[in-house]
């Protein structure tokens, strides 16, 4: 293997490890090019707060209504088919939207609808890849893994995609969402050449679960003898008697609704308080993926020199510096630099925080306690999207930066000692190591 390729994805992550990580990256082209352009697209049809925050909101709802049954069903079936025809799905609702936008038809309502849809779409994608690499890696290398899937998020989807997007927006309205369907379409070829992606085995905390039989075929459950809502119930009780797990799911749904409500609206406030336009929008987000790839190079260091717990508090102080700056500049030029902190602090958390949830977490629950951490990612934004669009509309556009700036400095302090018990918290995966003979 040449040698940049041994430092990308060294030879003993596998073959497998190297396609899934060639399937995302391809995917993160194609939604950083919609990342910038689909905020255009609303922001072109409507110059309503609340529209503008519609268009994300209906994007992660899904989450909210199909985010659960999305985790059972991921701990069925074979994971990686299940990522192939989410997939599939997305690049159909892409091409319809393209369809509509050259014939002329499309309106509000119809980028709205297909937001919902590729929204939902986009649940199962999620759910289904985000416990692929617990299926592929060993414990000792999810740190590692979980960098190089951020590092190409980061260059596709936050870095490349964004000017991308906004420069193809500005040749014609289809062209960016053409091209996503394009990517989205090679991700499900390159995640088809994943060959080792077993079914993961059946959970065996509840023994009251299993129906067998003709009970699995009456009840309209797949294979593995229980019911949707039951596996669901038993993914949402383990989290529960599991605190680490569960305070880490609880930070994460807090910090996003803060977040998340001036960021429904950063379109509007970097094109009408900033006045850096369409291309400066998409710059915004270029520069967040810079101080991400400061992050990349950074991490090996950070990782072997400071605790989890010292990175994680310092990642959540920043959070608060960054709406507090952003509420109070009126350049464009700081506002990139705010971006680029941001990008090198949001690298790190996810990075960490998503290690420690999948060490923590067992593989045949793999499914259901991710989609309960997306469900509070996305519901959180949801929230925060929808107070964001509100408090925009009645206070004006660096309203939700001051919200955002109070509610995360009051969340600080309510997590700041419970990230200890987090990280220092027994993977379970390492106990059921150390009890094999």
């Amino acid at each position: 293997m040449p040698r940049i390729g041994e430092l990308v994805a060294p030879r003993r992550m596998g073959r497998d490890f190297r396609w899934l990580l060639a399937s995302s990256w391809t995917s993160n082209v194609g939604d950083g090019v919609a990342l910038a352009a689909a905020p255009l697209l609303i922001a072109s049809m409507t110059s309503s707060p609340i529209l503008v925050a519609a268009g994300a909101i209906l994007q992660f709802l899904p989450w909210l209504v199909f985010g659960l049954h999305a985790g059972a069903i991921a701990d069925r079936f074979d994971r990686r088919r299940l990522v192939m025809v989410a997939n599939a799905a997305r690049a159909v609702v892409l091409l319809a939207l393209c369809a509509f936008l050259i014939t002329g038809v499309a309106n509000i309502w119809i980028v709205l609808a297909s937001a919902f849809l590729y929204g939902t779409a986009e649940v199962f994608v999620d759910t289904a890849g985000s416990t692929l690499l617990p299926m592929l890696l060993k414990p000792a290398d999810l740190g590692l893994g979980n960098a190089r899937l951020q590092a190409g998020f980061l260059v596709a989807n936050q870095f490349a995609g964004p000017p991308l997007g906004a420069f193809l927006f500005a040749a014609g309205h289809a062209w960016p969402f053409l091209l996503e369907a394009v990517c989205v379409s090679l991700a499900v070829v390159l995640i088809s050449r994943i060959a080792r992606t077993p079914v993961p085995p059946r959970s065996s905390t509840d023994s009251g679960s299993a129906i067998t039989g003709s009970e699995t075929e009456a009840a309209g459950s797949a294979p593995g003898g229980s019911k949707v809502h039951t596996d669901i119930a038993e993914g949402l009780r383990w989290l529960w008697r599991n605190p680490p797990v569960r305070m880490l799911v609880l930070i994460i749904l807090l910090f996003n609704v803060t977040w998340a409500a001036p960021w429904g609206v950063l379109v509007l406030y970097a094109t009408e308080h900033l006045h850096m336009g369409a291309v400066g929008y998409g710059m915004l987000t270029t520069a967040s993926a810079a101080g991400g790839l400061l992050a990349t190079v950074s991490f090996g260091w950070l990782e072997r020199h400071v605790s989890f717990a010292a990175m994680m508090r310092v990642c959540l102080s920043l959070e608060v510096v960054m709406h507090l700056a952003f509420a109070l500049t009126t350049q464009g030029w700081i506002a990139l630099l705010i971006m680029f902190v941001f990008g090198f602090y949001a690298f790190i958390w996810g990075t960490i925080s998503t290690t420690v949830r999948q060490r923590l977490v067992p593989h045949e629950l793999q499914g259901r306690v991710s989609s309960v951490n997306s469900v509070g990612v996305f519901g959180g934004m949801v929230i925060g999207q929808a107070l964001g669009g509100v408090i925009a509309q009645a206070w004006g556009l660096t309203a939700p930066w001051w919200f955002a700036f109070a509610g995360a400095a009051l969340t600080l302090l309510f997590v700041w000692r419970p990230i200890s018990q987090i990280v220092s918290a027994r993977p379970v995966l390492d106990e059921v190591q150390a009890n094999e003979p």
